[in-house]
């Protein structure tokens, strides 16, 4: 009797295969978060020392690489078979090995999420240059979306290479023609900038941070000028929801700072994994009998 084994698609392989890598890249994503912006902040620092003639601040190198993960509790170096994804934190029981202070379930949970969406992309749209491009855009978004929510700050080391590489993946038509992303890419940054302009001037105050108007611009460049309405619907109706639902159960005030930019990663991914479905239903909406 002949046997046969079942042979899964190569798609499906190609998936698998970016999911593990996915969270490798997890592992290191949470590296970017942590450190990236004590990075600007020290360059800063030491900008500040220099324009007003002093020595700098700091003097130690502290990069993404140097000096080597350690618990910030006792100190403890992270061994490489401390750093394997999730998988470390399930046999380490969520507790650093020297002291056994408890490790933040959120290094396991950007490690899973980085491989899901890597796989996920690859499954959508190929393991080509287009499924690499949206890989990488994933991967920008996770690291924007924590040090957003930790720092309220988007760095221009990651929104201006995403806005650029937009455009590059765009240049003969991946994600939009090179027109659409163009015109996305000026009207992403024009419109945020325009809202915060008329906030200020009504309340004198800004309404929403520089970084908010490039990752838009960003966003544009990937899917071009026509998605840019269900993305900005799509993040102002969650960060709605989620203002009033910490002013409600939080007891927060009108005044609390509010991230905007894990809403616009959140739609900004949405509109590239269903920019089709959402393109249908808004002319469906926009064509129904009034």
């Amino acid at each position: 009797m002949d046997l046969y084994f079942f042979a899964p698609p190569a798609s499906l392989i190609a998936a698998l295969a970016f999911g593990l890598f996915g969270l490798l890249i997890g592992s290191f994503l949470n590296v970017v978060i942590h450190r990236m912006p004590k990075m600007l902040e020290r360059e800063f620092e030491n900008a500040c020392a220099e324009h007003v003639g002093k020595e700098p601040v700091h003097t130690d190198t502290y990069t993404l690489s140097t000096p080597r993960s350690a618990c910030p509790h006792c100190g403890h170096k992270i061994t490489a078979l401390e750093n394997v994804p999730v998988i470390s934190y399930l046999v380490l029981r969520g507790k650093c090995r020297g002291c056994k202070a408890k490790i933040s379930p959120r290094y396991p949970i950007i490690e899973l999420l980085s491989g899901l969406l890597a796989g996920w992309m690859v499954w959508q749209f190929g393991s080509g240059w287009l499924g690499m491009g949206a890989v990488v855009f994933g991967f920008m978004l996770i690291a924007m979306t924590f040090i957003d929510i930790d720092t309220q700050y988007l760095p221009d080391d990651l929104t201006l290479p995403l806005l650029w590489l937009g455009l590059l993946v765009n240049l003969n038509g991946g994600f939009a023609s090179l027109h659409d992303a163009v015109l996305g890419a000026a009207a992403g940054y024009l419109v945020l900038w325009g809202v915060n302009a008329l906030f200020k001037l009504l309340r004198k105050v800004d309404g929403m941070g520089g970084g908010d108007f490039k990752l838009l611009a960003a966003l544009g460049a990937w899917m071009g000028w026509q998605l840019l309405p269900a993305i900005i619907v799509l993040s102002s109706v969650v960060g709605a929801v989620v203002g009033i639902g910490m002013m409600v159960f939080a007891g927060s005030g009108r005044s609390t700072k509010i991230p905007f930019g894990p809403y616009l990663a959140g739609a900004g991914l949405l509109a590239l994994l269903f920019g089709p479905e959402i393109s249908a239903l808004s002319q469906t909406y926009l064509s129904a009998p009034r």
